[in-house]
């Protein structure tokens, strides 16, 4: 990664109903205002939504590899979806990664 080139976050957001909401940013506390109506920017779908509560945020080294990661948790049913922020939430160290 070049000293200019800010990493990129996979990001997991909890609705107000209990539904996931995955994203990527460089930065997600500033996502999660957006979409929480702090600031503008927020993504449409989650209006009504709201409060949106921070689960889970995983760094990655350029926006490719977090889109591709965010697709690959996407592909997941909503069961393997909650087993892995489970696992992520307890700080299991054998807890699986989407690379």
């Amino acid at each position: 990664m070049h000293q200019t080139e800010k990493a990129w976050f996979l990001y997991l957001l909890s609705t107000a109903k209990g539904q996931i909401y995955t994203g990527i940013s460089t930065d997600p506390e500033r996502r999660l205002r957006q979409h929480n109506g702090e600031l503008t920017g927020g993504a449409k779908a989650l209006r009504g939504q709201r409060p949106l509560q921070l689960l889970y945020q995983e760094p990655y080294p350029c926006r490719s590899s977090a889109s591709k990661a965010e697709y690959r948790f996407k592909q997941l049913s909503k069961q393997q979806k909650e087993a892995f922020i489970r696992q992520k939430a307890d700080g299991a160290k054998d807890a699986e990664t989407l690379e």
